[in-house]
C-alpha cells in the first residue's frame, strides 16, 4: 500500500479559478473613547558579573523591585526552596489613596477650621467631712 500525504489532496488544480470576493461595507465607528496618556514607565536593571540582580520598575506614582529567587546551596530544581519566581517588592508609602491636597490648600482648609472650644473649668474636689 503506497503512502499518500494528505496536503496532496487538500490542494487546487491549476485550471481552478480563485473565488470571487464581494466587497463589504464599511459599518459605523466603534463607541470607545480612549482618553489620557498611558502613564510612563522607567524600568532600570542592576546587573552583577552579567547577572540581572534587581529591576526597578516605575510607573506612574508606583515603584516596586524585581528580584530574581536565589535558592539556596543545597536546593535542587524541584524542591520548594528552588522556586524562581518571587513576587513584586513594593515601596512602602508611596501610595496616594487619599488624594493627599496640595500643601497650600491643606494650609487653607486648616485655617478655616474653626479651633475646639476649650474644655469646660474644673470645679474644685468636694471636701470630705
Amino acid at each position: 500500500m503506497a503512502a499518500i500525504p494528505l496536503h496532496a489532496n487538500a490542494q487546487q488544480r491549476v485550471g481552478d479559478e480563485p473565488p470571487k470576493l464581494e466587497k463589504l461595507e464599511e459599518g459605523t465607528a466603534p463607541d470607545v473613547t480612549i482618553r489620557g496618556e498611558p502613564p510612563e514607565q522607567e524600568i532600570t536593571e542592576t546587573r552583577e558579573q552579567g547577572r540581572v540582580t534587581s529591576v526597578k520598575v516605575k510607573t506612574g506614582k508606583s515603584t516596586y523591585y524585581l528580584r530574581p529567587n536565589t535558592p539556596p546551596g543545597s536546593a535542587l530544581p524541584g524542591d520548594t526552596e528552588s522556586n524562581t519566581m518571587r513576587a513584586a517588592q513594593w515601596q512602602v508609602m508611596e501610595f496616594d489613596l487619599g488624594g493627599n491636597p496640595d500643601p497650600k490648600q491643606a494650609e487653607k482648609q486648616a485655617a478655616t477650621v474653626p479651633a475646639p472650644p476649650p474644655p469646660p473649668a474644673a470645679s474644685a474636689p468636694a471636701q470630705k467631712k
